[in-house]
């Protein structure tokens, strides 16, 4: 029993806690499906590095997955748990500090800098969302949070948690290995639906169709079915590092580096280039596809605003809300938007990478991806990896209530691995 409230775990949640706990390695791979209660395994480990006087660090890759969480930290650890994020003045990030240095508070929640917090007796690191590319740092120091954290926890003893529902390749041979600790959460939680069931759209079929929309005939037909039953609905655009990259929409060929095999990106100079960001390769840009000579041919890309702008033109009643970088300007913006959806003030919640990650909103039963391929050919080795990261943690934001849930994955290249 936790501040006046029973916590009944799972026996695959009771498994990771106690084989975390009691296993000699230092760094452990908690590899859970979307909803398989990660959360609840974080909270009973913290409970018990707690109670033997120890503090704990808790990463979050978005600031805006704060709210959620220090609501459910707040619950069940009361004041002793604080916040820092880069929205913070310095003056405020300086009281943290010393609040951290004082023993005043025994844990601290926030994206990477979190991890230099000055606990004097520090016994665990959790690492959310292990896989994103959040935790590295491109400005000087340049650093990755994970092995900073490591590298932490070897100087002071304690346990560093990674967790994610698709864990970095790296991580999962390192646990597949036996370096790590491995713990696998297979099934949701009691009282939260299954999977939500995926269905894939080929854009070169709805092409075929004469269907020019940015939205699918089975994504429209979805919308308007969950905006008739008053369930809440999540379009994505996973539009992180768009780079302009060149394809075709008749055949969704794209088109690369002979060389490096990443895509090339269009370069609007006067005369138009597409060049490779790794080798420099430059090539003029094509009129026609080469592969299908089809003259539907161009660089690949859309923004929020747009989709926000189609969206009330297809929708004119649905209440639309955005969730962007541009769109978060303001301080405490990103927590309003997101209060005021789970509220239930917006029917439709459009946005960037910020809101697949970790959110929990029970009403929602459609999640939309519209254009998979825009993370998929970013010109970076690692694009495919991410994006069926992305994809999954998108799938996963449906059908977290008692209804179930349908992720719809729109793409010109169904066949890809990814």
């Amino acid at each position: 029993v936790t501040s006046g409230r029973s916590v009944v775990l799972s026996a695959e949640q009771k498994a990771a806690v106690e084989g975390i706990w009691d296993d000699k390695r230092m760094v452990h791979l908690l590899h859970g499906v979307t909803g398989s209660g990660k959360t609840e395994v974080y909270m009973q480990l913290i409970e018990r590095a707690i109670s033997n006087g120890k503090q704990a660090i808790v990463l979050i890759p978005e600031i805006s997955l704060t709210y959620q969480n220090i609501g459910r930290f707040r619950q069940r650890f009361g004041q002793r748990v604080s916040v820092m994020n880069s929205k913070m003045s310095e003056g405020e990030r300086y009281d943290q500090y010393v609040q951290a240095k004082n023993g005043e508070i025994d844990i601290l929640i926030g994206p990477r800098s979190a991890l230099f917090a000055p606990f004097e007796h520090l016994g665990l690191i959790i690492i959310d969302e292990e896989h994103d590319g959040a935790y590295k740092s491109d400005v000087t120091p340049k650093y990755h949070a994970k092995d900073v954290a490591i590298k932490r926890m070897e100087l002071c003893g304690g346990k560093v948690i990674l967790g994610s529902a698709t864990p970095s390749v790296v991580s999962y041979d390192l646990a597949k290995q036996g370096i790590y600790g491995l713990h696998l959460l297979k099934e949701r939680i009691s009282g939260i639906q299954r999977m939500s069931d995926v269905e894939i759209v080929d854009l070169r079929e709805e092409l075929k169709q004469k269907n020019y929309s940015v939205f699918s005939r089975s994504l429209q037909n979805a919308i308007e079915d969950r905006l008739a039953k008053k369930e809440q609905i999540l379009l994505f655009l996973n539009r992180r590092g768009y780079a302009g990259f060149v394809s075709c929409r008749s055949c969704g060929y794209v088109i690369r580096c002979p060389h490096c095999d990443v895509s090339l990106t269009l370069h609007k100079n006067g005369a138009d280039t597409m060049v490779c960001h790794y080798c420099g390769w430059t090539i003029p840009a094509a009129k026609n596809c080469p592969e299908c000579g089809s003259p539907y041919i161009g660089a690949f890309g859309m923004g929020t605003q747009k989709v926000v702008e189609l969206l009330q033109k297809r929708f004119p009643s649905a209440r639309i809300l955005r969730a962007d970088r541009d769109a978060f300007q303001r301080k405490n913006s990103h927590f309003e938007t997101f209060q005021a959806f789970a509220r239930g003030e917006a029917d439709i919640l459009v946005g960037t990478q910020m809101i697949v990650k970790g959110h929990d909103f029970p009403n929602v039963t459609l999640a939309g991806v519209l254009a998979a391929d825009l993370s998929m050919f970013s010109g970076d080795y690692l694009s495919s990896e991410r994006t069926f990261q992305l994809l999954t943690q998108a799938v996963g934001r449906a059908g977290r209530g008692d209804k179930p849930g349908l992720a719809i994955i729109q793409t010109y290249q169904p066949e890809h691995y990814a």
